[in-house]
């Protein structure tokens, strides 16, 4: 059993550093995915993972994989069709998901290209699927970095979020901080997906932001616990996957979405809150 749960960790450095780094991916990225679900934006997590393709393919292109090129052109790029999208939205007749979705689809186009044009198919799949088994003391440093922001700016923001997620009227009929909180929180998102996009690649970043608040959902109404559950369901996908990666010879990226994606499927039938198994039961009802 120590051999099975244990041995990899403690007998190799690079399986140490990938539990590192997806713990610290599932500290910053389910509380995030939380909100995001809650507000309903979770497509715009994943469209926002791919518009940071072409700005890591633009960072590659210049230098490489450099871990500061092209966490600095994945931020710009974010950014940028952020700002677009806002842009053509208010300026058209376009709604913001239509806008947003024809961005990304010409975000992640052009990154490909990018990357395909400068590179070898394996750094294509590099930026596309991760390298988490790869990670060096300064990826690992960066998205333990992002995630202490996340958790801080998040504790800073976290009452104007909540309010808005129940009752954005309310909240700007009583305080200015909507906005602010807005923008800081969609600064935070593009945060997260540039560190999963070293981890996960840019297909997979999303998920480990959005499986584990999705579980959370059908165990809790109360938020905060919502945001408990969604790192720890993250933390023991990345600790699950890494060991059936090494163990069955799998993909490790892959590996940890597909875990969060059954913890996510058993919490669909079984979960406490909306579960599909518990609503076929029959449900008490008070008496007078």
């Amino acid at each position: 059993m120590y051999d099975w749960l244990l041995g990899p960790f403690v007998e190799f450095e690079f399986m140490r550093r990938a539990l590192a780094g997806t713990t610290a991916l599932a500290l910053g990225a389910g509380p995030i995915g939380v909100f995001l679900m809650l507000r309903r934006m979770s497509l715009v997590g994943d469209a926002m993972a791919h518009a940071i393709l072409p700005g890591a393919a633009v960072g590659f292109l210049v230098s490489g994989l450099n871990l500061f090129a092209m966490t600095a052109g994945g931020l710009i790029a974010g950014c940028v069709v952020a700002l677009l999208t806002g842009f053509v939205a208010r300026m058209t007749e376009l709604k913001e998901d239509a806008a947003l979705a024809t961005f990304y689809l010409l975000s992640l186009a052009l990154g490909v290209t990018i990357v395909s044009m400068v590179g070898t198919n394996i750094d294509l799949l590099h930026v596309l699927f991760g390298s988490v088994l790869a990670l060096d003391n300064q990826t690992l440093l960066l998205i333990a970095g992002n995630a202490t922001i996340t958790l801080i700016v998040l504790a800073l923001i976290y009452r104007p979020l909540v309010i808005e997620c129940v009752d954005p009227n309310f909240l700007r009929s009583v305080s200015g901080a909507g906005a602010p909180a807005h923008f800081a929180f969609l600064a935070l998102v593009v945060l997260n997906l540039v560190s999963g996009f070293h981890a996960l690649g840019t297909l997979l970043a999303v998920g480990i932001m959005m499986l584990p608040a999705a579980t959370g959902r059908f165990w809790a109404r109360d938020i905060t616990l919502m945001v408990v559950i969604a790192a720890i369901c993250g933390t023991v996908s990345g600790y699950a996957g890494l060991l059936i990666s090494y163990h069955a010879g799998v993909p490790s990226g892959p590996a940890v979405i597909l875990v969060a994606g059954v913890f996510y499927v058993v919490s669909l039938l079984f979960g406490h809150v909306g579960g599909l198994v518990r609503q076929m039961l029959p449900q008490r009802h008070l008496e007078a």
